[in-house]
């Protein structure tokens, strides 16, 4: 296969997907040394300033490199919704395009992804004072009990989400409370007008077992590069806790509680496993959008796949 040169004339935002690890940052960049790209991040933890080694943050130079928008937004004190993520990212798009820019938009948080697409639903805010009194039920009890709770108000919301999801099922039960319906008859009622029908490219891999070995090294090097002491140092500003979004971030929450039990013996694997976890959730997220086009990243040279498969969508576009 040849490597794509010239740049088409016309251009429309397109996203790039794919689970955790599947090498999404790294074809983004090569894609920019032929195309005018401008990276919009669809990651639910890269929005956290001084969050950078468990977030696989791209480093400076490669912020230096494309335009990135959506990365250290906000404090790890703050939350980020789906629906604020959906309005920013079409207004950036906007934007990008009117520079004569290409808008790619590169992720792994199909939460994100499916408020873009399905557009936004009319979900009740956050209520600290209600996720407060979930997070201490969820202390006494556990969060498979209350994931069994969820089950009865919402069969289909609790069905999708592992009995230790915390994050997800603390939501699901809040959206219950505070509006009286289930968060899956919200979305079922919500107004599809308003989502984008933009092209979803997917990195995905042919052989599981690639992208587990992959996640495990991965999980080593942010432990050699430094995760513990990231997290030491986020505990010592005094103002952050597990019951945020921020610190139940994969590896970040693994690490605060090995920092509280002063025992780093299985953090490796607790975080390997937790990272391939959420792996397997990105998959089956992915395979519920059949609109996507699938390029395998354990194959070979998946850039230059990428690269052609972008010139073609972007050579119809109208």
């Amino acid at each position: 296969m040849t490597e794509p040169t010239a740049a088409p004339p016309r251009f429309r935002p397109i996203c790039l997907a794919g689970p955790t690890g599947t090498g999404k940052t790294a074809c983004a960049l090569r894609v920019a040394e032929y195309l005018p790209v401008e990276i919009i991040s669809v990651d639910s933890a890269l929005v956290y300033r001084g969050m950078d080694i468990g977030t696989a943050k791209p480093s400076a130079a490669e912020l230096a490199q494309v335009p990135h928008h959506l990365i250290d937004i906000i404090d790890p004190l703050e939350s980020y919704s789906a629906a604020e993520f959906a309005r920013s990212a079409q207004t950036l798009a906007a934007e990008v395009l009117a520079r004569g820019r290409l808008p790619l938009l590169v992720g792994g948080t199909m939460l994100y992804f499916k408020a873009l697409f399905d557009g936004l639903s009319n979900l009740p805010q956050a209520d600290e004072a209600l996720r407060a009194s979930i997070d201490a039920r969820a202390a006494e009890l556990g969060w498979p009990a209350l994931h069994a709770e969820l089950a009865v108000l919402d069969p289909v919301t609790a069905a999708r989400l592992a009995p230790n999801d915390s994050q997800r099922i603390q939501r699901a039960l809040e959206v219950c409370q505070l509006s009286g319906k289930p968060m899956s008859q919200l979305f079922a009622e919500q107004q599809r007008s308003s989502g984008v029908d933009w092209p979803l490219i997917s990195l995905e891999p042919q052989d599981r077992g690639w992208l587990h070995q992959r996640l495990n090294q991965r999980f080593e090097q942010m432990l050699a590069a430094g995760l513990i002491d990231e997290v030491r140092a986020l505990r010592a500003r005094g103002d952050l806790h597990l019951g945020l979004p921020s610190m139940r971030c994969v590896g970040y929450r693994q690490t605060w509680e090995a920092l509280d039990a002063n025992d780093f013996s299985q953090l490796a694997e607790q975080g390997a496993a937790a990272t391939r976890q959420l792996a397997k959730r990105q998959i089956t997220w992915l395979r519920s959008m059949p609109q996507r086009q699938v390029i395998a990243c354990d194959g070979p040279a998946p850039e230059l796949h990428l690269l052609a498969l972008l010139q073609k969508l972007l050579a119809a576009t109208p």
